[in-house]
């Protein structure tokens, strides 16, 4: 009856690429307002149960603790794309903007079960699967609030090569909003909160009013 979750997020090799993607102000005259947006792309949840002999567990399964026999495993994904425009103001100096940011979400869920499982412990790991999914209900809704306080950001640059100065701003820029979304997403706490309530399954306490509980309460109630 263990929940094991990962908030991973990926900075992928078209950020680092993005400088080409930069106007120089010599050569692109649309203004950052213009142009600035923000793209989320939220995928479905990708959701799968697997069951597997606890005498010869498959090499991929997440390692249980002494006492259990299921997990819940939750990965929620995250990769940034950041787009700006680079206005030089002389050889070695030059102001980029943030003008377009792409960001791409998904969900992995994967319910871990012995083959000789309880529907008593199936339907607690499906507890922690619909607290993951509510989350991710509006991660999209979040993604956009966070990627909208980088949008029009302007930072100064200076030094021999300006594109690779402009690639580098705009790299840290995706850093920072796959490492805002992984901390404001957040749902460690409450899926705590429904193992406790549940005492990991060994209790009568149904799933749905404990899902409900932990998902109302964290707030006053977190471990």
């Amino acid at each position: 009856m263990l929940f094991r979750q990962s908030i991973a997020p990926y900075v992928l090799l078209e950020a680092l690429l993005i400088g080409c993607l930069s106007c120089w102000a010599l050569s692109c005259s649309r203004s950052p307002e213009a142009t600035s947006h923000v793209t989320i792309n939220k995928q479905p949840v990708n959701f799968a149960r697997r069951n597997f002999d606890p005498a010869n567990p498959p090499s991929d399964m997440p390692s249980l603790n002494q006492g259990e026999n299921a997990a819940c495993d939750s990965d929620f994904l995250s990769n940034a794309t950041v787009a700006g425009e680079t206005r030089q103001t002389d050889a070695t100096h030059a102001t980029v903007t943030i003008t377009h940011i792409k960001m791409n979400l998904q969900l992995n869920i994967t319910i871990w079960v012995p083959n000789d499982v309880t529907q008593h412990v199936i339907e607690h790991e499906q507890g922690h699967r619909q607290i993951s999914e509510y989350y991710y209900q509006t991660a999209d809704k979040l993604a956009e609030q966070i990627a909208k306080r980088y949008l029009g950001k302007q930072v100064d640059i200076a030094g021999t090569d300006l594109q690779v100065a402009s690639n580098n701003f705009l790299q840290q820029t995706a850093t920072a909003i796959t490492a805002d979304y992984s901390r404001e997403l957040n749902p460690g706490p409450t899926q705590l909160l429904y193992d406790s309530i549940t005492d990991h399954s060994r209790n009568e306490v149904a799933v749905n009013d404990a899902v409900a509980h932990a998902i109302k309460n964290i707030a006053i109630e977190s471990p």
